[in-house]
């Protein structure tokens, strides 16, 4: 799968590179393999590269909430006089 995407964009940026070389009489011709090779690049090579990266990751490790901005802090969780739980009284 890496040689895959390495050779996906490789070959999306030789068809950029390709494109902006070429005559200005094959303007349309120009046009298409730039296009393609953008296609490539951000259609096929990054989906592909962003699924093979995340495969087995848990994406709440990534989000920003409460919780994970506390630990990113130091910082316990407190609870305030509002929020603190009700003793039982039996």
């Amino acid at each position: 799968m890496k040689y895959l995407i390495t050779l996906i964009v490789l070959a999306s940026f030789g068809c950029i590179i390709y494109g902006f070389n070429m005559d200005d009489s094959k303007q349309a011709t120009a046009h298409k393999f730039i296009g393609g090779g953008t296609v490539g690049l951000f259609l096929v090579a990054m989906p592909l590269f962003l699924i093979k990266e995340s495969r087995g990751k848990k994406m709440n490790d990534y989000m920003l909430t409460e919780e994970n901005i506390r630990k990113m802090q130091g910082k316990s969780i407190k609870n305030t006089e509002n929020q603190a739980i009700p003793k039982d009284k039996n």
